[in-house]
């Protein structure tokens, strides 16, 4: 397995393997490595002929007094992992190769970046669509795999995808949970055995909503069912609960409420069959935890995507 520290290696073996004819995809991450990484891996691995893994903890998503010194890092653990999966190749540069003095341009994500996990973490996806960009072209890769927990994520790098022309297959993993079933989370490391405990709400109320969803009850009304559960766990605030459309990402309902948010002409209402989106985001002590489910109006809600 191959390491490369810089953009320029990782450029110049790209361009070889394109010379050979080699299909590379990659698993973007920023290490610390769980089974939801590995899931990546294995669901891209039959898609490429040399599967890459970058760990790079990005500074430009993090803003001001969140946790990027404490982040969680263990290269060597990260690369024992990845040739556990037959990865051919790792790149983690440094931060500085990554972004040198002077660097200025970015990529705007648009209106969607702004809602949701964005309205309390402004240039988060501007600095995660910047990254991701350079990252596929430096690799010259084309496919790459993100996890569905973080879904505005995905919904973001795939509509980057699709409008700069990338030609890059977006592949969807599905969640990873735990037993209990938390998401898994590199941030989960910070939690101790009682605010674990406490997290699960989470993932309780997201089910909630979702049954409503799927029995063709209203947003309005399935919010205020998951709502109702976050209540029931004191020692776990709620930044943001929603209902949204899958298709644009606006919402139908939320908390807090954010008319602003939904698309001029859209209702509140879901259609029958339309593919929505419960997606929250709430904070264990200072931890700060996601997750979403997806289901159909009016359907059997099933198991997480894809």
């Amino acid at each position: 397995m191959e390491l490369l520290d810089s953009p320029r290696a990782m450029r110049e073996r790209a361009a070889a393997l394109e010379r050979a004819g080699r299909r590379v995809g990659l698993v973007p991450t920023m290490g610390f490595l769980h089974e939801g990484h590995l899931s990546l891996m294995r669901l891209l691995r039959p898609a490429c002929d040399e599967l890459w893994v970058s760990v790079f903890v990005n500074p430009a998503q993090f803003g001001p007094g969140e946790d990027l010194a404490r982040y969680p890092r263990d290269l060597e653990r990260d690369l024992a992992l990845c040739r556990g999966e037959g990865v051919d190749g790792v790149l983690a540069p440094a931060v500085a190769a990554v972004y040198p003095p002077g660097f200025a341009t970015w990529v705007e994500p648009g209106p969607v970046a702004v809602r949701y996990c964005g309205a309390t973490r402004p240039g988060h996806f501007r600095g995660v669509l910047t990254i991701v960009l350079r990252l596929f072209m430096w690799t010259r890769c084309r496919a790459a795999a993100f996890g569905a927990k973080d879904a505005q994520q995905l919904w973001l790098i795939r509509r980057m995808a699709r409008d700069l022309g990338l030609p890059v297959e977006i592949v969807e993993g599905a969640t990873v949970r735990e037993a209990d079933p938390r998401a898994m989370s590199s941030r989960n490391a910070y939690l101790d055995a009682g605010r674990r405990q406490a997290a699960l709400v989470l993932r309780r109320s997201l089910a909630r909503g979702a049954e409503l969803l799927a029995a063709g009850c209203a947003p309005e009304q399935a919010l205020a069912a998951a709502r109702a559960v976050l209540a029931e766990e004191a020692a776990v605030a709620p930044e943001y609960v929603h209902v949204a459309d899958w298709a644009e990402l606006d919402s139908l309902a939320g908390w807090p409420e954010r008319p602003d948010w939904r698309a001029a002409g859209r209702g509140a209402e879901a259609r029958p069959g339309e593919e929505l989106v419960l997606l929250a985001a709430v904070r264990a002590g200072s931890t700060r935890l996601i997750d979403n489910l997806r289901v159909r109006a009016g359907s059997p809600p099933g198991t997480d995507r894809p």
